[in-house]
């Protein structure tokens, strides 16, 4: 018999919670969709619909949309657990392909997004710890409030028209120039492009890359800083810092060794929070930056009242902000041993 440890155990616990999560969620994305004024078979055929009756029942016939909302219900719950996320009603495809191709876009967006803000936030939060009361901590300070304060939508264009239509260093949109694109291994641009040795497409991506991501990780750099400054205060005051520094130990491991890593502990949580945010919260950065991610594919879907598409995207987002929190409790518990998943 298979013994497992008491993380394991935790750890499946965890995933099994998330089916009833992902029921609820796909239930609410439904009756959501269902509320919002418009009928996708009108939006379709356009404002001729309205004069050809028989085109618009055969219509609505044809995508279900004639039967009682229990049976629509009955039938999504029905496909969900076959794995069938249904097909878009205005593109025709599985609603699965699309996301499966907009997916890693996004996910890749986030990604550069994160990483541009812990590479700003946390150097900065942490210098401004140890610079405490300095003109250097209040500029910062300042610095974090304007970047939590500004919107990522202005950020957007402000960037566009500075960087892209001013001064020309940076791509307007897109992910990358057609007819650039590396062989598809991943789906991820940058790593594609590495894996194949295509630097010219390397370069392109990231190009295409830095102001989206720059946009929406500069927020996320705010309030990494706000965090990392506030928490290195309280680990600079402990006992066990005083201690190491009255042993001789060098500032810089002090700083390192000793404060960094346990000031890190609420970083981290506050970062698996961040991430779930970026995934589900880029549709507007998507849309600004012609960026073929799910974020724009869900904008499109919901104007055309596209329920599948609709429905199995936020289900997607649902159940990948569950993973990145089980994640970040994962690292949690390997910075800090004494705190159990739970």
């Amino acid at each position: 018999m298979i013994r497992l440890s008491r993380l394991q155990t935790k750890v499946i616990e965890r995933i099994a919670a998330t089916i009833p999560l992902a029921l609820a969620v796909a239930l609410a994305a439904f009756v959501l969709m269902r509320a919002i004024p418009g009928d996708p078979v009108d939006i379709m055929m356009g404002e001729g619909a309205s004069s050809s009756g028989e085109e618009v029942a055969a219509l609505r016939t044809q995508l279900g949309l004639d039967q009682p909302i229990h049976r629509q219900l009955s039938s999504y719950l029905r496909g969900l657990f076959r794995g069938d996320l249904g097909y878009s009603i205005t593109r025709s495809r599985p609603v699965a392909e699309m996301i499966r191709e907009a997916l890693p876009a996004t996910i890749e967006l986030a990604v550069f997004a994160m990483l541009t803000a812990l590479a700003l936030g946390i150097p900065l939060g942490v210098v401004s710890a140890l610079k405490h009361n300095t003109a250097f901590d209040r500029v910062s300070t300042a610095v974090s409030f304007i970047g939590v304060s500004l919107p990522p939508f202005w950020l957007g264009i402000v960037g566009i028209l500075v960087f892209s239509m001013t001064l020309g260093w940076m791509p307007t949109s897109g992910r990358i120039p057609y007819g650039l694109e590396p062989r598809h291994v991943t789906g991820f641009l940058t790593l594609d492009a590495l894996l194949t040795g295509n630097m010219p497409a390397l370069g392109s991506a990231l190009r295409h890359l830095c102001l989206p991501a720059t946009t929406l990780g500069l927020g996320v750099a705010a309030v990494v800083a706000r965090v990392t400054r506030s928490s290195m205060l309280d680990v600079l005051g402990s006992d066990y810092v005083l201690f190491a520094r009255a042993k001789g130990v060098p500032e810089s491991a002090v700083t390192i060794r000793h404060a960094l890593r346990n000031a890190m502990i609420p970083t981290v949580t506050l970062v698996g929070l961040q991430f779930g945010s970026l995934l589900g919260g880029n549709m507007i950065v998507e849309t600004i930056f012609g960026w073929p991610g799910l974020g724009r594919v869900v904008v499109d879907a919901i104007f055309a009242r596209d329920y599948p598409v609709v429905q199995a995207s936020v289900m997607v987002y649902a159940l990948t902000f569950v993973v990145v929190n089980l994640i970040t409790d994962l690292i949690y518990t390997v910075l800090d041993p004494k705190v159990a998943l739970h």
